[in-house]
């Protein structure tokens, strides 16, 4: 399963650090930051709940930058 998410994030390289710690939380097979856009794109494992793994890809997204933002509820 693909979903699309709206983020907020100051710049491109805290952009790139979100990409980069999105794409190490379990459940997520694949997932893309667009800065431009403001888009977060996430691929998700077989059998997973999206919203579950939303909440800790957010927690581990903010361990990078404090002050980003995912909306997915």
């Amino acid at each position: 399963m693909k979903k699309t998410y709206t983020i907020d994030v100051d710049c491109a390289n805290c952009a790139a650090k979100m990409e980069d710690a999105a794409n190490k939380v379990d459940g997520v097979k694949a997932a893309s930051v667009n800065f431009m856009a403001l888009k977060m794109k996430v691929e998700f494992e077989d059998g997973v709940e999206p919203n579950d793994v939303m909440k800790n890809v957010l927690a581990d997204c903010r361990k990078v930058e404090p002050d980003c933002e995912i909306f997915f509820e």
